[in-house]
């Protein structure tokens, strides 16, 4: 299987199934000199763990990392960082009703059809158990960033959608509530839906914001490599994602080009923020903000029919823990995979100096 490494520079290889005995991976590319502090490592985790709220899957996983290598006196050397999460709280058993047969709109099909087979356990390297390896990375690379802020929240949920602009809104609230939606009174109307849904066995998608703020200038390659192109990989490797907007998005079509184009002032700085944060593929120092729809989740707990491996229909019903809702704890993912794109953009525009 190819595509397990991202990244140029600051560079992340995982590893692991979701019931297999541990997930984890191996970051190449971080400078030596870091202080870690692996208690923020292990809070990013906490924030991305089953089991934490009502609204999200009831799996019980403490998700702790174990540090092997890369790592001498709490500052990085330079060499590749090795680190694992065991796995403790799988039920494999939940997964044998789909052994013969495949979920609708989730990855069962497919992998059977590549590899010639897969590990129904939970998804195998489909589910997004994986995603707590990048969640450790990222941690790692906000370390590295210092001063660049990278926020992400609940934007919407269904129908259900927060309609303030986020310079309107508290980031500091983002924590505050299970559904992770800075407005309070939207988080509970959220929180609320999102209940609903699973008592119906079913699920619902939703969208997450993301906000980078203290970009320099200069982030990004023109043509190839541009910066809103990586972060757009980035978003779109997260499972369950159908869709990423950066700057005005697919509002700016509505747009004349005398509406649209940022104003400069006289500092460089621009008057409106249409271009979200990059221009010609190179961050111009506004604050970046792009937005990433996710799916709901393919697995529901009613009665579906669906086709066996001899291509017949059958009818099967879903079981096991699985998230109603996946944007709660997509946040830390989505954090996370903007902080790797940045610290490898950030040591490529190393190179870029003479």
């Amino acid at each position: 299987m190819a595509g397990n490494t991202f990244g140029q520079l600051f560079k992340l290889t995982s590893f692991g199934e979701s019931h297999g005995r541990a997930i984890g991976g191996v970051i190449d590319g971080c400078p030596a000199g870091i202080v870690l502090d692996l208690e923020k490592i292990q809070l990013e985790l906490n924030r991305r763990k089953p089991g934490q709220s009502a609204i999200v899957t009831q799996r019980k996983e403490p998700d702790t990392v174990e540090i092997y290598s890369g790592l001498f006196e709490g500052k990085t050397t330079g060499t590749p960082i090795g680190f694992a999460i065991h796995n403790t709280n799988q039920k494999s058993k939940d997964y044998s009703h789909i052994k013969d047969s495949y979920r609708p709109s989730h990855a069962d099909y497919v992998y059977d059809q590549k590899y010639g087979f897969r590990d129904y356990r939970g998804g195998g390297r489909s589910s997004a158990r994986e995603t707590a390896s990048r969640v450790v990375a990222g941690a790692i690379a906000k370390q590295f960033l210092e001063n660049i802020k990278i926020n992400a929240f609940v934007s919407q949920v269904g129908e259900i959608k927060l309609q303030k602009e986020y310079q309107q809104l508290d980031f500091s609230k983002i924590e505050s509530n299970a559904v992770r939606c800075p407005d309070l009174e939207m988080a509970e109307k959220m929180e609320e839906y999102i209940k609903s849904i699973k008592k119906q066995g079913d699920t619902i998608g939703g969208v997450i914001t993301c906000v980078i703020q203290n970009v320099p200038i200069g982030l990004g390659e023109p043509v190839f490599d541009k910066l809103h192109a990586e972060l757009g990989k980035a978003m779109l490797s997260i499972n369950a994602v159908k869709g990423f907007e950066y700057g005005s998005g697919f509002e700016g079509v509505l747009m004349k080009g005398s509406e649209h184009n940022d104003q400069f002032n006289e500092d460089g700085t621009t008057s409106t923020n249409r271009s979200g944060g990059v221009q010609g593929g190179i961050s111009n120092g506004m604050d970046i903000y792009f937005n990433i729809a996710f799916k709901p989740v393919a697995t529901v707990l009613q009665s579906y029919e669906t086709i066996n491996k001899e291509g017949e229909k059958v009818m099967t019903q879903g079981k096991g823990r699985h998230d109603p809702c996946v944007v709660p704890r997509a946040v830390p993912i989505v954090e996370a995979m903007a902080a790797m794109v940045l610290a490898d953009y950030t040591l490529l525009a190393r190179t870029n100096k003479i």
